[in-house]
């Protein structure tokens, strides 16, 4: 299972890496189900205007419409940085089975830093979560974006 996370969350880096060439926040995620990628997406918030164009929200909402289903119970979103609320919340609405990600969100991790949304008995729905895929790479690429904001703007 490692090998198969590593190889899907490898996909998502290279969607985090089309974030950062258009100079959004370099997150990523893909959808996969039944072993096979069904979407990707990339953070647009600031191209688009959307303070929904998270990454996981634009590749959970592209599966969807793909499988022409809103409930993603046979799904693992795979993403480069932990969840925040609004997107584990839509990964509850979805059904997701399973939620892979690198980096831990210390600002706004909502699947286990900050909130364990996947786990909450109040809710309907549970899901599985694994951390620190590739979180290392991840890390990396965000502090390098953060860096060069910094060093351009100062």
């Amino acid at each position: 299972m490692k090998h198969v996370d590593e190889t899907f969350m490898a996909l998502a880096l290279a969607e985090a890496e089309r974030a950062q060439l258009i100079g959004e926040v370099p997150i990523g995620a893909v959808v996969v189900c039944e072993g096979a990628v069904v979407s990707a997406g990339y953070n647009r918030r600031e191209i688009d205007h959307d303070p929904a164009g998270h990454a996981e929200f634009i590749a959970i909402r592209e599966a969807a419409m793909r499988l022409e289903r809103w409930r993603l119970s046979d799904c693992t979103v795979y993403v480069t940085l932990e969840p925040c609320p609004m997107c584990a919340g839509l990964m509850h609405q979805a059904r997701v089975a399973r939620c892979v990600y690198a980096a831990p969100d210390p600002k706004a991790g909502a699947l286990g830093t900050l909130y364990d949304l996947h786990d909450d008995t109040r809710l309907n729905h549970r899901f599985d979560v694994t951390s620190g895929v590739l979180a290392d790479e991840s890390a990396e690429m965000l502090r390098s974006f953060f860096r060069r904001l910094r060093e351009e703007s100062g």
